[in-house]
C-alpha cells in the first residue's frame, strides 16, 4: 500500500533498534516456554521418586534464572521498540509540520485548523501504536504461538494439541472480518474527532464574538451535537471491541474444556504423564496471550492504517506555488514593479475575476497608494505581489523579471508585508517585532518600534519589550497590534514594503507621524500603501483607485481630485465625516 511508504523510511532509519528489540523479545519468549517443561519435570520426578531435593532446587534455580533473564529481556525490548515508536512519532510530526509550511494558501483556505490539529494528535498517536505495540504484539504472539505449539506437540502429545487448537482456528477466521469492520469504524471515529477539535478551536478563537452577541447557549448546543456525534462514533468502536473480546474468551474457554476432558483421559490411560498434563495446561494458558493479542493486533493495525491513510492525504498534497525551472538565483530585489494587464480569479471563481486588466508601473523607491471600496481587489493585489497565488506569466514583473524567474525565498525575503489581520504570536513583544529579522538586536527592535510609534506604549508596560502579548496579541489594542506589526515589517528593512490597510486602527495624529517616518527612513525603497482613508495615501507618488477589480482612476492626489470622479467623491465624504466629528466633539 502506498501509505506504508510514509513509515517505511523510518523503519529503515531505525532498523538496528528494531532488530535489537525483536531479538530481546524472541529471547524472552524462548525462556518463557521452558518454565512449564521444568515444572512438569519436577512433578514427574517427585511422583516417580526419580529426583531428590537437590534436583528440585536445581530446576527451581533454573526457573528463577529464566525469570530474571526474562525481566532483563522485557526491559530491553520495551526500551528499543517503544522508544523507537516514539522517535518515529516525533520525526513524523516534524515532517508533517515542515510539509504544511510548504503548502499554498489554497490548502489552508480549504481545510480547517481543528482537522489539521487532529492529525497531529490522534492520528499520529495511532501510527505510534502501529509502529510500537503492534509490532511487539504481532511478533510476540507469532513467536510464542510457534514455540508453545512446538512444545505441546513434541513434549506432550500431538493428538491433544490438535483437540486444543482446532477451536482456536475459529479466531483466525473471525480476525479477518473484525479487521475490516474496525478499519471502517475507526476512520469514521477519527473524522468525528477532527470535527470536534475544529469546533472547539473555532469557538475558543471566537469567544469574544460569542460573548458579545450572547450566543453561549447556541454554541453550547452546537458543541453538544457534534460532541454527541463524536461519542457515537467512539461507541461504535467500543461496541465492536466489546463484542469481539468476550468471543475470544469463549473460544479459549472451549479449548481449555476440551483439553481438560481429553487430557485427563490420556493421563488416566497412561498415555501421557501427570507432569506432561500439568505442563500442557500451562501451555494452554500461555496460548491465551497470542489469541488475545491477535484481536489487539488487528485493532491496532486497523486504527493505525486508517490514521496513516489520513496522514498520507496531507503528505501527498503538493504546493501550488513552487520555484519553476526558470527561477534563477538573485542577490536581491531593487524594487521596480510592473503590472501588465494583471487579471486574476480565485480558484473556483473563474467567472468573476478579482482583478481585471491592471497595468501600473512603480519606479524603484516610489510610493504607490491603492484605494478602493471593500472587495475591490486591494488585498488580492498584495497577495499576488507576494506570489501567494499564481498569475499568468509576465503579468507581474519586478526589476524587469517575471515573478516566476525570482526564487520564492528571494521574493518573500525582500518584501516586507503588513496584512490586514495584524497577527501576533503568543510571545514577547521583542520576539514578535524581531520575527522576520536576521539579527536579534534589541536596539534595532526599539528603533523600529519608535518608527512605528509603539515604543512609548511598550515602555509603559510592566515588562517593557518582554511583555507577553497572549494568543494572537489578545492583550493589545487593535492600534497597538497594527503598530507592532508595522515595526516588525520596518525592522526587516526590505526593498519593498506593502502595508495592507495597516493604519486603519490608529488615530490620525499617529498615522501622520508613522507616514512621516516612512518617508524619511525608506528613501530609495519602494512602498505600496493600501488604505481606505485619503489622509493615509494623499502624499503617495501615484494613487491607484480600484473599483470592482478594475483600475478606475490613476494619478497623483491633485490629478485625481481634478477628475471629479470616485477618488474625489471618497475625499469629500471623508472630509464631511471629519467635519461632523469635530463639530460633535465641540458640542459635547
Amino acid at each position: 500500500m502506498k501509505e506504508l511508504k510514509l513509515i517505511g523510511r523510518h523503519v529503515r532509519r531505525y532498523w538496528l533498534q528494531y532488530v535489537l528489540g525483536i531479538a530481546a523479545l524472541a529471547l524472552v519468549d524462548l525462556m518463557n516456554v521452558y518454565i512449564p517443561q521444568f515444572t512438569g519435570e519436577i512433578t514427574d520426578g517427585l511422583k516417580a521418586g526419580a529426583i531428590d531435593m537437590d534436583g528440585v532446587w536445581r530446576l527451581v534455580g533454573l526457573i528463577v534464572l529464566l525469570g530474571g533473564g526474562m525481566a532483563l529481556g522485557r526491559l530491553g525490548w520495551r526500551y528499543f521498540l517503544f522508544g523507537t515508536s516514539l522517535s518515529i512519532q516525533k520525526d513524523m510530526q516534524r515532517e508533517m509540520f515542515a510539509h504544511l509550511e510548504t503548502l499554498s494558501l489554497r490548502y489552508f483556505n480549504e481545510h480547517k485548523t481543528g482537522d489539521l490539529m487532529a492529525h497531529f494528535t490522534n492520528d499520529l498517536q495511532a501510527v505510534r501504536m502501529l509502529m510500537g505495540p503492534t509490532i511487539i504484539t504481532a511478533f510476540d504472539a507469532t513467536v510464542m504461538l510457534v514455540m508453545v505449539l512446538g512444545k505441546m506437540i513434541f513434549y506432550v502429545d500431538m493428538r491433544l494439541t490438535l483437540v486444543a487448537v482446532i477451536p482456536l482456528l475459529l479466531i483466525m477466521y473471525g480476525d479477518y472480518f473484525y479487521g475490516k469492520i474496525m478499519h471502517r469504524k475507526f476512520f469514521a471515529k477519527q473524522r468525528a474527532f477532527s470535527d470536534l477539535t475544529d469546533q472547539v478551536q473555532e469557538a475558543v478563537s471566537g469567544i469574544r464574538v460569542i460573548k458579545a452577541f450572547v450566543q453561549e447557549r447556541k454554541e453550547l448546543a452546537a458543541f453538544a451535537k457534534i460532541n454527541r456525534f463524536n461519542q457515537d462514533k467512539n461507541m461504535d468502536v467500543a461496541r465492536t471491541q466489546a463484542f469481539y473480546m468476550p468471543l475470544l474468551d469463549m473460544i479459549i474457554g472451549v479449548s481449555g474444556l476440551l483439553t481438560l476432558l481429553y487430557g485427563g483421559y490420556l493421563t488416566i490411560a497412561g498415555e501421557i504423564t501427570l507432569g506432561q498434563f500439568e505442563a500442557f495446561n500451562l501451555y494452554i494458558a500461555m496460548l491465551v496471550w497470542p489469541m488475545m493479542a491477535a484481536g489487539e493486533c488487528i485493532t491496532f493495525i486497523s486504527q493505525g492504517m486508517a490514521s496513516l491513510k489520513r496522514i498520507y492525504t496531507i503528505m501527498s498534497e503538493q504546493p501550488d506555488i513552487v520555484d519553476g525551472p526558470e527561477a534563477r538565483s538573485a542577490e536581491g530585489l531593487r524594487g521596480e514593479i510592473d503590472l501588465d494587464g494583471l487579471t486574476f480569479s480565485y480558484p473556483g471563481h473563474e467567472e468573476s475575476p478579482a482583478l481585471k486588466d491592471i497595468s501600473v508601473h512603480i519606479a524603484q523607491g516610489g510610493t504607490l497608494a491603492v484605494l478602493g471600496r471593500t472587495g475591490s481587489g486591494k488585498s488580492t493585489l498584495a497577495n499576488l505581489l507576494l506570489r501567494m497565488y499564481n498569475t499568468k506569466r509576465n503579468m507581474i514583473r519586478i526589476d524587469g523579471r517575471s515573478l516566476y524567474e525570482i526564487p520564492l525565498s528571494v521574493l518573500r525575503r525582500d518584501i516586507a508585508y503588513v496584512p490586514q489581520d495584524s497577527f501576533l504570536f503568543s510571545d514577547t513583544l521583542e520576539n514578535n517585532i524581531a520575527f522576520g529579522a536576521e539579527a536579534r538586536d534589541l536596539e534595532a527592535v526599539q528603533q523600529a518600534a519608535r518608527d512605528a510609534c509603539i515604543h512609548d506604549n511598550i515602555m509603559d508596560f510592566p515588562e517593557n519589550y518582554q511583555t507577553m502579548v497572549g494568543e494572537r496579541g489578545v492583550t493589545l489594542s487593535g492600534g497597538q497590534k497594527q503598530r507592532s506589526a508595522i515595526a516588525r515589517a520596518l525592522l526587516k528593512n526590505a526593498p519593498i514594503l506593502i502595508l495592507d490597510d495597516a493604519l486603519s486602527a490608529v488615530d490620525t495624529d499617529t498615522e501622520e507621524q508613522i507616514l512621516h517616518n516612512l518617508r524619511q527612513n525608506r528613501a530609495g525603497r519602494t512602498t505600496i500603501i493600501i488604505a481606505h482613508r485619503i489622509s493615509t495615501i494623499q502624499h503617495a507618488d501615484h494613487i491607484l483607485v480600484l473599483d470592482d477589480g478594475r483600475a478606475a482612476e490613476y494619478g497623483t492626489h491633485e490629478e485625481l481630485m481634478a477628475l471629479n470622479g470616485i477618488y474625489k467623491g471618497i475625499h469629500d465624504k471623508q472630509q464631511l465625516e471629519k467635519q461632523l466629528h469635530e463639530e460633535g466633539g465641540k458640542a459635547s
